[in-house]
């Protein structure tokens, strides 16, 4: 993953609130993963427009933190998702 890949959830797969369990969610057919916080603040801003670059220096301004640590946590996190096919890259 580099600063100019763009992050973007494909067709089907969506952030959804659940009331239920008053929790975030991403959803995907027949698929579901719950979110953290910090899972939520990562995908919230993937619409794919937005860079991996561009996404976590936003994270680390936002959130008073470290960009290098930002970064490679966002990574890991957004790696493990497109592992799964939750999440694409350009």
């Amino acid at each position: 993953m580099t600063p100019d890949s763009i992050p973007n959830l494909p067709r089907g797969v969506r952030l959804h609130y659940d009331r239920v369990r008053e929790d975030w969610v991403l959803l995907a057919p027949e698929r579901a993963v719950r979110l953290d916080p910090i899972g939520h603040a990562i995908l919230s801003r993937v619409d794919g427009v937005q860079s991996f670059g561009a996404l976590t220096a936003d994270l680390a301004a936002t959130y008073n933190a470290p960009l290098d640590d930002v970064t490679r946590d966002s990574a890991e996190f957004l790696q493990g998702l497109a592992e799964r096919r939750f999440l694409e890259m350009r």
